[in-house]
């Protein structure tokens, strides 16, 4: 497993909004797995899931955010991403104990063996974090922990460039 910091995200290292900011894990998430700058995630994650600064985002508005970006899309500056919110069969695992079926939530390291390719934000105890092609993305200090239990994953597909078709019969 690849651990990668959040000081790789674009614009971060510039951003006066960045140097200011605590409990910003959900918006550098957002931000790697969508490959945006920060600052105009940051304004994003503000604007439709009420963010308030150096506050955090609140897990019930990441749910239901991301439950209306499943259906609407997610826009982040002028790109539109679409969001599929993973069900339980691939955020859990599944073990026989006595003959019964019982399920886990997934560590961080088992969801990126089973998922290595795509983008992802993933959340788990009052923290999010990032996995992009198999590569775990989190805040300096927090990487290194992947036995913390998976509670939700949303991934995220890039928008796919727009091609222009031409009309020779018009």
């Amino acid at each position: 497993m690849i651990n990668l910091t959040t000081s790789s995200i674009k614009g971060i290292k510039d951003s006066k909004i960045a140097k200011n900011e605590n409990n910003d894990c959900f918006v550098r998430a957002l931000a790697a797995a969508t490959d945006m700058d920060y600052d105009t995630t940051h304004k994003e994650v503000k604007d439709q899931f009420g963010r308030v600064n150096k506050k955090g985002t609140e897990n019930h508005m990441i749910i239901g955010q991301m439950l209306n970006a499943e259906e609407n899309g997610l826009v982040i500056g002028d790109k539109r991403f679409s969001v599929k919110v993973l069900p339980k069969a691939r955020t859990h695992n599944t073990y026989k104990l006595y003959g019964e079926l019982i399920k886990r939530k997934k560590t961080v390291k088992s969801f990126i063996k089973d998922n290595p390719k795509g983008s992802y934000v993933v959340t788990v105890s009052k923290h999010a974090l990032a996995v992009v092609d198999g590569k775990l993305i989190d805040n300096k200090g927090e990487e290194f922990r992947p036995t913390r239990k998976v509670d939700g994953v949303y991934k995220i597909t890039k928008p796919k460039s727009e091609s222009v078709q031409l009309n020779l019969f018009q």
